[in-house]
């Protein structure tokens, strides 16, 4: 047996005492891991998925979870949530993600109850636990949601080899954070400023693949006034930067910011994380 056969092994024994279960899904490979796990143990009419619908989830995100979800034939919520009601989210001080995770389980529990279920279950993997800057696991798991995948020692690789073998279609998505991760800590979040890096990372895209330069990973980073000018970077993979840099054309479809730079170092996952005066603060 390996390694990842034994975790997942240990995934199941979670997961099979559960009458029935709710996944806060949200798209992406970790949770859309979970649940197909749920649903393979589970069984589909035993496991629903619940996906947020919110300014900080790209539309283009909620079409393909409601499909994915389909695909498993599991019940499908799509939830509002209101972050943007709370003042510490609107705030975007180094612990938004407490105050969003708040708001989702808040919405979540409610739903699991009408619905008569007792377990609202994340997507958070082992290499989240140890990532050392997560406000947001804190503030789930105080409120009852628990995380299956990391209670299994799943990390990251384990999630994505696990997706391949069970042949789910978003095994090698991109990691997609919520839109106000590209927002600067201390930049107020508002609905119109999520909206506006949603539209710009989407034209942009499609610009780099119009001219041949196709990414995996890309960002454009709010980074509010600089120097009195309201500002954006962009971040593409490492081995795009050149390529951007050059095409000025490309780059001009970001739009509705004074200015608009490409970050050097490529795409960094956290990359905000780094404009933090006081990190450890909020771990």
């Amino acid at each position: 047996m390996t390694d990842l056969d034994g975790r997942l092994a240990a995934l199941t024994a979670l997961l099979a005492p559960l009458p029935d279960v709710l996944v806060a899904f949200s798209g992406g490979v970790d949770s859309g891991t979970l649940l197909a796990a749920a649903a393979r143990t589970l069984g589909p009419g035993r496991v629903v998925a619940a996906t947020a619908v919110s300014p900080s989830l790209p539309a283009a995100e909620r079409a393909a979870a409601a499909d994915f979800a389909a695909s498993l034939g599991v019940r499908h919520e799509q939830p509002r949530t209101d972050e943007l009601s709370r003042p510490g989210y609107v705030a975007n001080a180094g612990d938004r993600c407490a105050f969003c995770k708040t708001e989702l389980v808040d919405v979540l529990a409610p739903l699991a109850a009408r619905l008569g279920i007792a377990d609202v279950v994340t997507g958070t993997n082992a290499d989240d636990l140890r990532a050392g800057f997560r406000p947001g696991i804190r503030a789930a798991a105080e409120r009852g949601a628990w995380a299956p995948l990391a209670r299994a020692g799943l990390t990251k690789d384990d999630v994505r080899a696990a997706a391949r073998r069970w042949g789910l279609p978003l095994a090698d998505k991109p990691a997609a954070a919520c839109l106000a991760s590209r927002i600067a800590y201390g930049v107020p979040v508002s609905a119109e400023r999520l909206a506006r890096v949603e539209a710009a990372e989407s034209a942009l895209r499609g610009a780099l693949v119009a001219a041949g330069v196709p990414v995996r990973d890309l960002r454009v980073r709010d980074l509010g006034a600089v120097a009195g000018r309201d500002t954006a970077r962009v971040e593409v993979d490492a081995a795009a930067v050149a390529a951007l840099t050059d095409r000025p054309e490309v780059l001009a479809v970001v739009i509705g910011f004074d200015r608009v730079e490409v970050d050097p170092r490529g795409f960094r996952s956290g990359s905000m994380n780094e404009l933090l005066p006081d990190p450890v603060r909020y771990r």
